[in-house]
């Protein structure tokens, strides 16, 4: 461990004595350049959490130097809406000299590490599934983080928060439904190979559940989830359809809502007369598909000015804002009237 007057600093070689490899398969594991076997693998990494070991955050500090570059980690690079959100965050963020890149969750150690050795100048999150301690070690090596609000993130201390608006969006939408004298209104939640289904601190999820509640309306049962597939989704919203009342389909986003219409169009069934449908993110699908699709707005532009705001805030002036509120608008098509 090195020292001088004012520092004491984790180095590689104090990992790898602690983990009992070389200096080499330190550095091997903490680029993920290189195969290293599991064992020597997960104890370097234990070595590097027990300690606090933060590859180049000292040499940043020290030369006042960083990346210029910026990380936004999504559920999914595939979404519509996250490229929209990065084009706009690009924008704002070139004009202060940094540049944005757009990365999918993995939900690896590996993925952290690359972002703090790479010394990253911050970290914008819209994924549901990042797990806090994650978070938290981008935190303790000194890297801002902006966390767009999908889901609660009440363990975690020192990042900026921003929400979007999604959980008064889902209410909106029921009560939207509930207005057109609409009662039997489902749900369909996301699809997922990895099990990463909705619950209560889903803020979307949360929304129908709680103005469902407040209306009296029954939701447990109401519900589309556990789904790997377009197909599945299919097969289980048709199954449901078959013994149950159905008169109005909230997707958890645009891609749902137009699978759910598929479903509902090939049994016969009119939108909106007999189902109305509102998908969420307003994306570009919502006026190709017929009936066009009432959906959720969200102000991407004024979101990414926002989040690049906070980020510089954190970077230059050291301190961490304020959460911000954004509102959602809904925007009525003929899949609902």
């Amino acid at each position: 461990m090195k020292k001088n007057k004012e520092f004491s600093y984790v180095t590689r070689a104090d990992v790898a004595k602690k983990a009992g490899v070389s200096v080499t398969v330190v550095s091997y594991v903490l680029n993920n350049n290189r195969y290293v076997d599991k064992d020597k693998r997960e104890r370097v990494l234990k070595a590097v959490k027990e300690l606090h070991y933060t590859p180049n955050t000292l040499a940043r500090a020290l030369k006042g130097k960083g990346s210029k570059h910026i990380i936004f980690i999504v559920e999914n690079t595939s979404n519509e809406r996250f490229g929209i959100l990065v084009g706009e965050m690009d924008k704002f963020a070139y004009e202060k000299g940094y540049v944005v890149s757009l990365c999918a969750n993995r939900n690896q150690p590996e993925l952290i590490q690359s972002i703090i050795s790479r010394r990253f100048d911050g970290v914008i999150i819209s994924s549901i599934s990042f797990k806090d301690e994650y978070i938290k070690e981008l935190v303790n090596a000194g890297i801002p983080v902006v966390a767009l609000l999908s889901r609660e993130y009440d363990s975690v201390e020192g990042i900026a928060k921003l929400d979007t608006g999604l959980y008064r969006g889902a209410r909106d939408c029921v009560e939207y439904f509930y207005g057109q004298g609409r009662r039997n209104i489902i749900y369909i939640d996301r699809i997922s190979n990895r099990n990463h289904f909705s619950n209560m601190s889903d803020f979307r999820y949360r929304g129908y559940v709680h103005q469902m509640e407040e209306y009296g309306l029954d939701y447990a049962n109401h519900i589309i989830t556990g789904c790997g597939s377009e197909e599945q989704v299919r097969k289980k919203l048709d199954d449901y359809i078959k013994g149950h009342p159905v008169d109005a389909i909230l997707g958890r986003n645009d891609r749902m809502a137009c699978i759910a219409m598929n479903a509902v169009l090939r049994r016969g069934i009119k939108v909106p007369e007999d189902i109305g449908i509102i998908g969420f993110d307003d994306s570009s699908v919502c006026q190709l598909v017929t009936p066009t699709l009432t959906s959720v707005r969200m102000p991407e532009e004024r979101i990414a000015k926002a989040a690049i705001d906070m980020l510089y805030k954190m970077h230059k002036e050291l301190f961490v804002p304020d959460m911000m509120k954004f509102s959602t608008e809904l925007i009525i098509r003929n899949s609902t009237e």
